[in-house]
């Protein structure tokens, strides 16, 4: 069993990101590319976002700390700290309106499935 303080990763990462020139850091703590369930944490600078993309599977983001903005299909959704936010199937960004570390949860259909 593994335990670890989502509070001090996504401080870390949030530390990087906000020093870094991308305006982003991540790191995988659950699973990866062998497991259907992939959990990242994500911090992005005030400003920073991740690129329009699909999503592998299902996914949530969960608002670690900050504050940031899901946009779909001319749609969108803001979340705080707290909050969790169904990722919607199709093409999706997310932008950060403040400095923010969000757990971004994915899980891949199984192949033959």
């Amino acid at each position: 069993m593994r335990k670890l303080s989502l509070d001090a990763v996504s401080r870390e990462q949030l530390e990087r990101a906000v020093a870094g020139s991308a305006g982003r850091s991540a790191t995988t703590v659950y699973g990866g590319h062998e497991r259907a369930l992939r959990q990242t944490v994500v911090a992005l600078k005030a400003g920073s976002t991740m690129d329009e993309h699909v999503s592998p599977g299902e996914g949530t983001v969960h608002v670690l700390r900050g504050r940031v903005r899901l946009l779909a299909d001319g749609d969108s959704w803001e979340g705080r700290t707290g909050d969790l936010i169904a990722v919607p199937d199709g093409r999706h960004s997310l932008e950060a309106l403040e400095d923010s570390a969000i757990l971004l949860t994915v899980v891949k259909p199984r192949e033959g499935a």
